[in-house]
């Protein structure tokens, strides 16, 4: 590839910054062994409890260290994992469920069906698939130490496609006496079966946690295919490494020493494809849609007018400049850019470059008194960082009293859960990221739900676009699904529940010694990974 001379400036500027690397990072990072993966995940690692938040960081800390009861295959079936055999009664209202040999706890106890039982309780009181399980349940009981049943008031056909999703909160299986805490308080230890154990002894928090090979793992069988078959782990620790500043990361890169530098800014692109060493590589091809989330319990949205005026203020392809300009593109549907549920139904706000007069014209509509506006802006997560910036500005454009909030990205899941007014250390709008292909899905998606405060955050409330909802999981056919989601997608639009930014590709980056990473939506396993 020839460099152009913005692109030489990148590469000198990472080669400086590798000559300033701080010390005693520099000092630590010994020349790489070929059984250690040292790697810079997206944002900082500060909740470990990936019941109590959705955050992409602590779902990929939950695969890592648990294991689930079933597992997307590459081509989004679900199969067993933790499951031996399972089958179901001729009325198709009860589940039989066993569990297969060499399941333990990394403290050496047995996983028992109680385990099972505990956590699929724990994890339906926030899960949206989980929710729609316990309406219908008459029982969720443990049969013996190693199966347990689900007892259902009527069919629920979807009912191990919803045990198996990916969307987080994921269904991570935990000891009982762990998964007997409420879903609103967080697990404070890190003890799982899955293939990877957390070391305790080596958590530095703010800089590196590691996850060593766990020995005692019994893999599945079946090769890995998505995150289902055999979870081999192929090196002996992982350690994720947490550089914030992003030219650093990509000098450590270079240098080699980190394998893999989950979210580089777009503007690095160029300076990676031009390293022979390095390879940009997109695991999840359906990509990820923006949305920017309100919160509908204070002021000034409240107010539907209000939430009308973002709608009606943002510019799409303006955003998708700042966050990810090479692989972004618009979206208008709330089911996302590929699903075979995507759809135009009420669509007619979108236009190239927004309507910032019919935005303050809706905020005026709506009563606006200059209340305070604020944005909650992760500063280590450069796409969000820019458009949290952009949104202020234009805000500020059309006489809003806009206010950044700048924190990591932890700090905005641990702010983002305070539903109070923003002078009680509340917030008003938060941007984030979900796979495409959740969103094809309302009966697991969290950000497809508007049931008040049972909702995910921002906690829309729409009862007709809610009864609706409720109706797919008794949908047979992808007609009628189809038809549901135009439904869906016309209430959703006239109250917003949220505002899409876009849909874009995000690519990571990684040295070319380290193969063998997962492709899949939404989280990344560390299994499988091979370092030559």
């Amino acid at each position: 590839m020839n460099l152009s001379r913005r692109n030489l400036c990148k590469v000198s500027l990472a080669a400086g910054a590798a000559l300033s690397f701080p010390s005693i990072l520099r000092a630590q990072a010994r020349p790489a062994d070929a059984r250690t993966v040292r790697m810079v995940k997206s944002v900082g690692l500060r909740v470990f409890d990936p019941i109590w938040t959705a955050a992409n960081i602590t779902a990929d800390h939950g695969i890592a260290i648990y294991d689930t009861l079933f597992a997307l295959d590459s081509n989004f079936r679900p199969q067993p994992q933790m499951v031996g055999k399972w089958g179901v009664s001729d009325d198709q209202k009860t589940y039989t469920f066993e569990l297969r040999d060499g399941l333990g706890w990394h403290d050496g106890t047995p996983v028992s069906a109680a385990d099972c039982v505990a956590s699929i309780r724990r994890w339906a009181q926030v899960a949206p698939g989980g929710r729609l399980i316990m309406e219908r349940a008459k029982d969720i009981s443990k049969k013996d130490d190693r199966t347990f049943m689900i007892s259902l008031r009527e069919p629920l056909r979807l009912l191990t496609d919803i045990l198996a999703d990916c969307a987080t909160p994921c269904l991570f299986i935990m000891r009982e006496k762990d998964a007997e805490r409420p879903a609103t308080e967080q697990v404070t230890t890190n003890i799982g079966s899955g293939p990877f154990k957390f070391n305790e002894a080596l958590a530095r928090p703010g800089s590196s946690f590691a996850y060593d090979r766990n020995e005692q793992y019994v893999p599945r069988r079946e090769p890995s295919d998505g995150f289902a078959g055999g979870k081999l782990v192929k090196v002996d620790r992982v350690i994720w490494d947490n550089i914030a500043d992003q030219q650093t990361a990509l000098a450590a890169l270079q240098a080699g020493e980190i394998d893999y530098f989950e979210l580089p800014p777009a503007d690095f692109f160029s300076s990676i494809d031009s390293d022979p060493d390095l390879e940009l590589q997109v695991l999840d091809k359906g990509g990820w849609d923006a949305a920017l989330r309100m919160n509908h319990l204070q002021k000034p949205f409240d107010n539907v007018k209000a939430r009308q005026a973002v709608l009606h203020l943002i510019d799409q392809e303006a955003f998708m400049r700042v966050m990810n300009p090479q692989y972004g593109r618009p979206v208008t549907s709330i089911f996302g850019s590929a699903n075979p549920v995507s759809n135009d139904e009420n669509t007619g706000w979108y236009k190239r470059g927004g309507d910032p007069a019919k935005a303050k014209q809706l905020f005026k509509e709506a009563g606006y008194a200059g209340e305070k506006v604020v944005i909650l802006q992760p500063t280590d997560w450069s796409a969000a960082d820019n458009a949290s910036q952009l949104l202020a500005e234009g805000l500020r454009k059309i006489g809003i009293n806009a206010e950044l909030a700048p924190s990591d990205w932890s700090g905005v899941v641990e702010r983002r859960a305070k539903k109070g007014s923003v002078g009680d250390g509340g917030w008003s709008i938060f941007i984030t990221d979900e796979p495409d292909f959740s969103l094809g899905n309302p009966l697991t998606d969290p950000m497809l739900t508007a049931n008040g405060d049972e909702a995910w955050y921002g906690w829309p409330k729409n009862d007709e676009y809610e009864a609706l909802r409720a109706k797919w999981a008794g949908a047979d056919t992808l007609e009628e699904r189809k038809a549901l989601a135009r439904e869906m997608q016309r209430i959703w639009w006239d109250f917003v529940g949220d505002v899409r930014l876009g849909t874009y590709l995000s690519p990571v980056a990684r040295r070319k010694t380290l193969t063998g990473i997962i492709g899949m939506p939404m989280l990344i396993p560390m299994w499988n990974m091979r370092k030559s």
